[in-house]
């Protein structure tokens, strides 16, 4: 138990502090002053500033952390910032061009992005074992499957393992699949109906497959693509209502994830953060006006407008942005304890 809550903490930690410091970075690039960087929430237990007057704090909550960027609060107020001097403008972040304001917001994002493809590219070059797609069971006596095939492809996607065809499977959750088999020597097309595809893999038939480090790099782009991929298709379906909310998951759920990956190894709690990682970037770039993609869906409508979103409007925009972003934790939460009841 108190290996999994250590393990929740720093995993949420890392990819907090990853992302804000992506901010860090580029608001330090735009020329933009960076007021603190706390690693953690709460009260200081350590601070100290650094040359260019940056306030680094360790905070007795380990739990991510924050970037406060010199004026970002304030920044549907327009009329605040032109009545600065000239000198309190030096900095501040309505003085940055929008094209670098973009930057800044994106570059979290960015750099939780650039985290997962790194990991992956790096248990890429480590030889490992992979389940190979091909079936060991099948649940319905109705299934054109049988023991022993291997899928070589789902609606066109080439399959090379047992992973490639449960993520093609998700892809075409909701739609009729077209499958191309191995029988025997015989490639044979079968049509699977939506839904539950009712079939349990070979354990027995894995392979050891390794990558060279051009390989590795290629072969992580094309996992974080994928992951980034289903993951909004996920949620799309969710939102049309062809896939139910139920398997949305809290802190409570991920916790338990993680509980799991460490006692498997290292090259699963590896491989679970990147896609945590993942899962973190393609979240904050939804278009709500608390995210990160909020922000930038606004940046985009005043480019489109030439109109600055100012004054009550923007402050209700927030309001409601953090209402969803509350009421989707306890939707999650609740989701958690529905679980753990239903065991």
């Amino acid at each position: 138990m108190l290996s999994t809550i250590l393990g929740l903490l720093i995993s949420v930690s890392i990819l907090i502090f990853i992302h804000e410091l992506g901010h860090f970075w580029a608001a330090r690039w735009a020329g933009a002053k960076v007021s603190v960087f706390s690693i953690g929430f709460g009260k200081a237990l350590i601070k100290w500033k650094d040359g260019k007057g940056t306030e680094w704090r360790i905070a007795w909550l380990p739990l991510g952390g924050f970037v406060r960027i010199y004026g970002q609060d304030d920044m549907f107020d327009r009329k605040k910032y032109n009545g600065l001097s000239p000198r309190e403008k030096i900095g501040h972040y309505l003085s940055l061009s929008a094209w670098k304001q973009a930057i800044v917001i994106g570059a979290g994002v960015f750099m939780n992005l650039f985290l997962a493809w790194v990991i992956y590219a790096g248990l890429f070059m480590v030889p490992q074992a992979v389940q190979m797609p091909v079936i060991g069971g099948v649940e319905q006596k109705t299934n054109q499957l049988k023991p022993g095939d291997r899928v070589m492809q789902v609606n066109g996607t080439k399959i090379n393992s047992w992973s490639d065809m449960q993520i093609a499977r998700e892809l075409n959750a909701g739609y009729e699949s077209r499958l191309v088999v191995l029988r025997g020597k015989k490639l044979i097309q079968i049509k699977m109906p939506s839904g539950k595809w009712g079939v349990k893999p070979d354990t027995a038939k894995t392979e050891i497959v390794k990558y060279g480090f051009l390989g590795a790099l290629g072969k992580a782009t094309t996992e974080l693509w994928t992951q980034s991929r289903l993951l909004f298709v996920v949620l799309g379906q969710m939102i049309a209502g062809d896939r139910s909310s139920k398997q949305l998951g809290g802190f409570i759920s991920i916790a338990d994830t993680i509980g799991k990956s460490l006692s498997a190894g290292v090259m699963a709690t590896l491989s679970l953060l990147a896609l945590l990682s993942v899962n973190l970037a393609v979240i904050n770039l939804l278009p709500l006006p608390v995210l990160d993609g909020g922000f930038l869906a606004i940046l985009l409508i005043e480019a489109i407008t030439r109109r600055k979103m100012q004054g009550k409007t923007m402050d209700w925009l927030l309001r409601i942005g953090w209402g969803l972003i509350i009421a989707l934790m306890v939707f999650t939460f609740w989701n958690d304890i529905a679980r753990l009841i239903a065991k």
